[in-house]
């Protein structure tokens, strides 16, 4: 039997990050430029929350972005686990607790990851993939 792969074999390394004083207009954007759906929030180094583009489409139906922070709008205290953590684990967390990702801290604090739930979902289909493929030879 296979052990478990860790979460780092299967993360998007070194996601882009934002402080929590920046615009909620600034971050959309930098959404668009980096084509994510995810922002770990970090203040002074310190992983403080995460904004999701969920987290911005709720709060600009009742105020516009441009006079919003990302500390106004993010998830504070987000799930967070260490690069070795086991793939399995995280993943059945994220969906016990609906959580649309993990982020991926070192022991020091140091953000070196995201896994999000697409991640998960190409995951999934390398995984049905292998099965299906070995079954049919």
């Amino acid at each position: 039997m296979k052990a478990i792969p860790k979460i780092e074999k299967y993360m998007s390394s070194m996601p882009h990050t934002i402080n929590p004083d920046v615009s909620v207009k600034l971050a959309m954007q930098m959404m668009r430029e980096y084509n994510c759906r995810h922002l770990p929030v970090q203040n002074g180094g310190k992983l403080v929350g995460v904004l999701t583009d969920r987290d911005i489409k709720l709060a600009s139906s009742f105020q516009g972005p441009g006079e919003l922070s990302v500390e106004d709008v993010m998830t504070p205290d987000p799930y967070s686990v260490s690069p070795t953590a086991a793939l399995d684990h995280v993943v059945l967390e994220m969906a016990e607790h609906k959580y649309g990702c993990a982020v991926i801290q070192q022991e020091n604090g140091r953000v070196v990851g995201i896994f999000t739930t697409n991640d998960a979902l190409r995951v999934l289909g390398e995984v049905l993939e292998k099965h299906f493929k070995s079954i049919e030879n």
